[in-house]
């Protein structure tokens, strides 16, 4: 049965979201908006692809914000497994263990009335030895385990730079909000659990994990909506500048880049002329703060190239 707090971190509609979304400093359009309610109100992962640095990773941040839940995140990368993910056993401890153990079981056998006594004294203290005590969490139990009585929200990072095998890996806590732990059984989520996994598609993701995810794609916005979105970040920043600077990226993501500017590279590119006390854009001002936009010298020297026509609007 739901609980009263449960209940009322549930959203009831898609413009709930986006409203809470927003509130947590989020503005998804209309169309992630419905797709994360409907991952929250048919408890479904949330597959969320699209270029890097468009807020994938943000919307995850957000919605455990929105919703009240804790954010447990897993970044990942080639050779993640088992161990740095789920569990793993906290040896030093079991080794003081099994030092404390030995004593203990000497003077236990040493009163058993039988051998089979003696036997069941040992295995019992052996079955001690893989317990909760001695082990180590990582994300992904975490996420199961939490103490927050209006679930979490487990962000799994990149996930297409973790190796496929990870995947199948995966699916059980995908499927099942469960995982099992051989020296233990399986664990089931105490809480409501969103899954959110992001992707910048390095690699295709496998039928197995798309089969049970909702998906999204998440794009550059359009000006008007950056321009909100920067508004909404960047304290102090005029409509004027804001609009300016929306759509001079936009036609710089427009170019032959080797990598585009994200939307966090825009906010930081607009603090950074805020901080300079710029109040318009000019070709000097511009040119001076290409590096909070533009990552390799090859990227800035064609942005350099067409800067008076970006300027103009007719690159």
């Amino acid at each position: 049965m739901t609980s009263p707090a449960t209940a009322a971190a549930t959203p009831a509609t898609a413009s709930d979201v986006e409203r809470l979304l927003a509130k947590a400093g989020y503005l998804a359009d209309a169309r992630l908006a419905l797709v994360a309610w409907l991952a929250i109100a048919i408890d479904r992962p949330l597959l969320v692809e699209g270029p890097a640095g468009v807020g994938k990773t943000d919307l995850a941040r957000a919605a455990a914000e929105a919703l009240g839940r804790d954010l447990v995140r897993l970044q990942c990368y080639e050779g993640l497994d088992e161990a740095k993910s789920l569990y793993e056993w906290d040896y030093a401890k079991q080794i003081l263990y099994t030092q404390l153990l030995r004593d203990a079981v000497a003077k236990e056998t040493a009163g058993a009335a039988t051998l089979a006594e003696a036997a069941d004294r040992v295995a019992a203290s052996d079955a001690a030895f893989f317990s909760e005590r001695f082990l180590i969490a990582r994300p992904l139990l975490r996420a199961l385990t939490g103490d927050n009585e209006r679930g979490a929200v487990l962000l799994v990072d990149e996930v297409d730079r973790a190796d496929p095998e990870f995947e199948a890996f995966l699916l059980e806590i995908l499927a099942e909000r469960q995982v099992t732990i051989p020296e233990l059984g399986t664990i089931k989520a105490k809480h409501p659990l969103l899954v959110v996994l992001t992707t910048n598609g390095t690699r295709d993701m496998t039928d197995a994990l798309r089969r049970r995810c909702l998906h999204a794609f998440v794009d550059y916005p359009p000006p008007s909506r950056e321009v909100a979105i920067l508004e909404l970040r960047v304290p102090g920043i005029g409509k004027a500048l804001a609009a300016d600077l929306a759509a001079l990226a936009a036609r710089i993501r427009g170019l032959d880049l080797r990598k585009p500017p994200s939307i966090s590279e825009t906010i930081d590119w607009a603090r950074a002329l805020v901080l300079l006390g710029a109040s318009a854009l000019d070709r000097a001002v511009v040119e001076a703060t290409l590096g909070a936009i533009t990552k390799y010298e090859e990227d800035r020297r064609k942005v350099e190239g067409k800067l008076d026509a970006l300027l103009r609007s007719d690159p």
